[in-house]
């Protein structure tokens, strides 16, 4: 997957979205958020990863000292703005290298290992504005998968929300998707070595089913999997404790 194409394709669809709208319009899936934070918290994020990349960081950055990091007032200097603060991400990456090692919430990473997570970030508050304004959301299944797997690996590793998956539980995702093949499953499993997950197919203390775009949607709860049309098996209080651990 060509993750720097995504990341400057989903920034701009993400900006023609909220340009569409109201900029007051409230955010349900984001708490007391309007589609203005929303957007604010994308652009000034590109940017905020940007400087890490640049400066070569290896401690946080406040995103109040991010330069320029609140939009024109301007509709269409606002979406100039937010794309290219991707293409900021982009330009860090190249000058920096890569492999070049800068801080992450999950501790040093590759420069380059932002440039998938900023995408994502795209593709998840995108559906956020979608729902917002009333809107489809529609993102390929090959996007759809990948987001869930970075979301699933940032959460099997994280520091500040650890989820919550009792040891020999496991939570089996299934899309319907044939064209993903083996990349169309997720297994998460709590054994021996601490929480994990693989594409493997085996069966789970909890199985959740259905289009890719819906378990992601599911997985980061901004819908629930009776509304995502998700065929749900087992012991639904492992999923439940997962979901409610799990950072939003």
């Amino acid at each position: 997957m060509d993750f720097r194409a995504a990341l400057l394709e989903q920034t701009r669809a993400f900006g023609d979205l909220i340009k569409s709208g109201d900029r007051d319009t409230p955010v349900p899936t984001c708490g007391d958020w309007t589609l203005e934070k929303l957007f604010r918290h994308v652009g000034r994020g590109n940017r905020w990863a940007a400087q890490i990349i640049i400066d070569r960081r290896n401690e946080p950055l406040d995103p109040r000292d991010v330069p320029d990091g609140r939009p024109p007032d301007d509709r269409d200097a606002a979406a100039q703005w937010l794309d290219s603060g991707a293409q900021m991400v982009l330009d860090a990456v190249d000058r920096v290298g890569s492999d070049t090692r800068v801080w992450t919430f999950l501790g040093p990473r590759p420069a380059g290992w932002w440039i998938r997570r900023r995408l994502h970030e795209a593709t998840v508050h995108r559906a956020d504005a979608a729902m917002a304004l009333g809107t489809d959301y529609d993102l390929s299944p090959e996007l759809s998968g990948d987001a869930l797997s970075e979301w699933i690996e940032r959460t099997c590793v994280a520091r500040r929300h650890p989820p919550r998956l009792d040891r020999g539980q496991s939570i089996h995702l299934h899309a319907t998707e044939e064209a993903l093949g083996p990349t169309g499953e997720w297994t998460i499993v709590h054994d021996e070595d601490g929480v994990g997950w693989s594409h493997s197919h085996s069966k789970g203390s909890v199985a959740l089913r259905g289009p890719v775009t819906e378990l992601l949607l599911a997985t980061v709860r901004r819908k629930t999997a009776a509304d995502a049309g998700l065929q749900v098996f087992g012991d639904t209080a492992v999923w439940d404790a997962w979901l409610a651990s799990t950072p939003y």
